[in-house]
């Protein structure tokens, strides 16, 4: 970085923090859901909350916090866990 600070410099710093801190709520709540999902052992259960934790997972992706290759990887995974549910 520049040893001389500008107004510019300084305003991208600001920036990119809010960006971090946005983005690690985003990645938290992403890994909470999907957490959250797979201690449910009740596949009626699983089923009422796939839709939600799938939607976040979109979400995640369109804002570029995962890849969407991964999203799609994931959800398969989830799809497969609950369809292994009794």
């Amino acid at each position: 970085m520049a040893k001389k600070k500008s107004l510019s410099v300084l305003k991208r710093i600001r920036q990119n923090r809010k960006r971090y801190l946005r983005n690690k709520v985003r990645k938290e709540k992403l890994k909470n859901a999907i957490k959250e999902l797979k201690k449910i052992t009740n596949k009626e259960e699983a089923l009422k909350l796939f839709p939600k934790v799938q939607s976040i997972i979109d979400k995640a992706a369109k804002v570029g916090i995962i890849h969407k290759n991964k999203a799609a990887r994931i959800k398969s995974k989830l799809a497969a866990y609950i369809s292994s549910l009794t």
